[in-house]
């Protein structure tokens, strides 16, 4: 029998959603010792081709280990639900992808490995890992409960042909001068009175998507999700100038589309794009959506900041983004599932599985590769170099990104109606984001 791990406040939220859901037995379907649940996150176009692309590397593991995986592929808006239920009830994979960001919320569910000791010597320790990545794995001063597994990064993803077509010559590098841009590529291209390209395009109901643009544009404005002691601190005047750049986008600047408020994704937001609806986008790894799509006309450029030589904080183009892989500590099976970790972060899997999933490895034996010597990898090592700052690592932060998600969804939706959204208004929506953090509601 299986023991039930304690359960935190900051865990709940969505937890109701998930509770119809039935999460597979840690030891696999039918206990064999020889055989661990694997359950990924979606990276590729699909959760088919994602299955493709990873059973291959399954089957290098059981070729040389004899164990067998049992995988399912979980799409981003079921995932964290998911989780939830499996920590709640007890039941879950042997191993499993996190968004790293969530990393500090699950570690205090008390349901994962730490990595230290013999499980981190298995995976060849710290110091074979991209550090930045590395320390996304838990709260600072405590042993990680997850590694990292693919590393990745936003940039600003631009239309070359419309540029040209617009005159303009270089990618924006602050962010007056990307609305300017915006402003001059949003047209109404047939000169039937609708405007039909937009100059950005958002994923206006992708509630991480939002916090991670409040968590950027409130950092180049000065603010910060947290205060120095912990404290939640969403309403303060530099988050609140940061999230309302990004609604205005929408409500004042009229360069996003109002029918992206229904966006849900990085998909949505690729297929937009490379229909010739949308200029530009921040994303994170797009380059499979848009391959997809056998679209080439695009490059990626830095995102722009408030002034174009901003350093520290105030130069954040990213949070230090990525997926996280973790192991449950009532597997029935722990040594294979880390070995499996060993498998998927081993220098040749890390080769394989980034370069298909046009993410970033995240040991640094791995850049050594031909094929992360482009310019977009580049780019995207020196954002997380310099430009980067990790999400906040604290237990609430999975609540967090719920709840600032949605609220700017919410001013987005306004927006979309046609409605105004004040100063004020965005102060309000993130001071009762905050009230609902401080009641644990």
């Amino acid at each position: 029998m299986r023991t039930k791990f304690r359960w935190i406040a900051a865990l709940a939220v969505g937890v109701v959603a998930a509770g119809s859901m039935t999460a597979c037995s840690a030891s696999g379907s039918d206990g064999d010792s020889d055989t661990i649940t694997y359950w990924a996150s979606n990276q590729a176009p699909t959760v088919e081709k994602d299955a493709e692309i990873l059973q291959e590397s399954i089957d290098r593991y059981t070729e040389e280990t004899g164990v067998k995986v049992d995988l399912e592929v979980i799409p981003w808006s079921d995932l964290y639900n998911r989780i939830l239920t499996a920590v709640s009830s007890g039941e879950g994979p042997d191993v499993l992808n996190i968004g790293n960001t969530w990393a500090v919320s699950l570690q205090s569910s008390g349901a994962f490995v730490p990595w230290e000791g013999d499980a981190l010597d298995a995976v060849g320790g710290q110091d074979r890992f991209v550090q930045s990545s590395f320390a996304t794995g838990g709260a600072e001063g405590q042993a990680p409960t997850s590694v990292p597994l693919y590393g990745l990064a936003y940039s600003l993803y631009y239309n070359t042909a419309m540029f040209e077509a617009a005159g303009i010559t270089d990618p924006p590098a602050t962010w007056d001068e990307f609305v300017e841009d915006a402003k001059k590529l949003t047209i109404d291209t047939d000169g039937d009175g609708t405007i039909d390209q937009w100059g950005v395009t958002m994923a206006g109901s992708s509630i991480s998507n939002n916090s991670h643009q409040a968590f950027v544009r409130g950092l180049q404005n000065g603010g910060a999700l947290y205060d120095d002691s912990g404290e939640p601190d969403f309403a303060n005047d530099g988050v609140v100038a940061g999230v309302k750049e990004w609604v205005d986008l929408m409500a004042v600047d009229k360069v996003v589309s109002p029918s992206d408020a229904e966006s849900v994704n990085g998909s949505d937001m690729a297929a937009t794009f490379a229909d010739g609806q949308a200029a530009m986008f921040f994303d994170q790894a797009p380059d499979a959506n848009l391959a997809a799509r056998d679209f080439t006309d695009y490059a990626a450029a830095p995102v722009p900041m408030e002034t174009a030589d901003a350093t520290d904080l105030l130069g954040t183009q990213s949070h230090v983004a990525g997926i996280n892989i973790s192991v449950f500590d009532n597997s029935d099976n722990k040594d294979a599932a880390i070995d499996f970790v060993k498998h998927l972060t081993s220098d040749d899997e890390q080769v394989y599985l980034n370069q298909a999933f046009s993410s970033l490895p995240v040991v640094t034996s791995a850049y050594d590769d031909p094929a992360f010597q482009s310019d977009t990898i580049k780019l995207k090592q020196v954002t997380l170099a310099d430009h980067a700052q990790p999400m906040p690592l604290f237990p609430s932060e999975g609540q967090m990104e719920t709840l600032v998600g949605t609220a700017i969804k919410g001013l987005l939706a306004t927006a979309a109606q046609g409605g105004s959204v004040s100063e004020a208004d965005v102060k309000s929506a993130l001071e009762d984001a905050n009230s609902q953090m401080s009641t644990g509601q």
